[in-house]
């Protein structure tokens, strides 16, 4: 997903211990032990609460229940961990801020808060607040995937694409169907000028995510910048790229999922051609719809 962080972050779930990982942002039910304390039953019950809604996709009224556990329950960082999460997918930055630092307060060895206070960081286009708390988290936590994938985008803002490259590479051999960062190894590749490795390894996100628009798109654009006989094939995949998500024939958007300026200039040449030239203007006509539903 190159950048796509920027879109996925709002409707992904924080690594805080209360997701299922790697599943769809499903979330665990809470559990706690009980000191048979009526207040704290009650926390617990809102937290629950709060938990199953999460799992329903009613972020707002998860968010209002787990603010009235936190109070109930002022000291337990799972608590607060939840109303971040809930904040979060609510899309209230400064809620899940507030939240995340009292329970860093609460648990500060707690790789997981870390990890999201980094992905809210980036969310927020602060790349450089960030990398010390990615850093931070792999401290606790060395192998996390999603960290150093993270950690890699917020090296591609700041411009540290050797950096960025190897946190890529590192968050693809932890987990061997990432697509999403052997795809961003390719974005680095082919600024760098490195084509036919770039090359190969969008052809390997494609064998791991067939059917994936952006590395599509992208793989065609490539194709095409390092031989024009391979004209025919970017044609066709430009088009199949275009039909699966036609967002991706706005440069802003490209520039979004942090595609860097050769990318997005080969892109164009290749749009450009006559050939699709009737696909270029259906993917014009649908993409603000498109973005709309999202």
């Amino acid at each position: 997903m190159a950048g796509r962080w920027l879109r996925a972050l709002a409707a992904a779930p924080l690594a805080l211990g209360l997701t299922i990982a790697g599943g769809a942002g499903a979330v665990v039910p809470y559990t706690y032990v009980p000191r048979n304390e009526a207040l704290e039953g009650a926390g617990i019950g809102l937290a629950q609460a709060a938990s199953r809604l999460l799992q329903m996709g009613q972020a707002d009224d998860a968010a209002r229940l787990a603010a009235l556990s936190t109070q109930l329950l002022p000291k337990d960082p799972r608590s607060w961990a939840l109303l971040a999460e809930a904040e979060l997918r609510s899309k209230n930055n400064k809620g899940a801020a507030v939240a995340l630092a009292r329970a860093k307060q609460l648990d500060p060895n707690n790789p997981g808060i870390w990890f999201a206070e980094g992905s809210l960081a980036l969310r927020q286009n602060q790349p450089e607040q960030a990398i010390p708390l990615l850093r931070r988290g792999l401290e606790l936590e060395a192998n996390n995937a999603g960290a150093y994938f993270d950690l890699g985008n917020a090296q591609i803002l700041l411009g540290q694409s050797g950096q960025a490259l190897k946190s890529f590479e590192r968050a693809s051999s932890l987990r061997k169907d990432f697509w999403e960062a052997v795809n961003n190894q390719s974005i680095v590749l082919f600024e760098r000028g490195q084509t036919k490795e770039a090359i190969k390894r969008w052809r390997q996100t494609l064998h791991l995510r067939p059917g994936a628009a952006e590395p599509t798109l992208a793989l065609a654009a490539a194709l095409l910048a390092e031989s024009s006989s391979s004209a025919n094939e970017a044609i066709n995949l430009a088009t199949q790229a275009l039909d699966a998500d036609p967002n991706y024939v706005l440069p802003s958007y490209q520039q979004e999922q942090l595609w860097g300026a050769k990318l997005r200039a080969a892109t164009a040449r290749l749009l450009s051609r006559s050939e699709l030239r009737a696909v270029v203007e259906r993917a014009q006509a649908n993409a603000g719809s498109s973005q709309d539903e999202e």
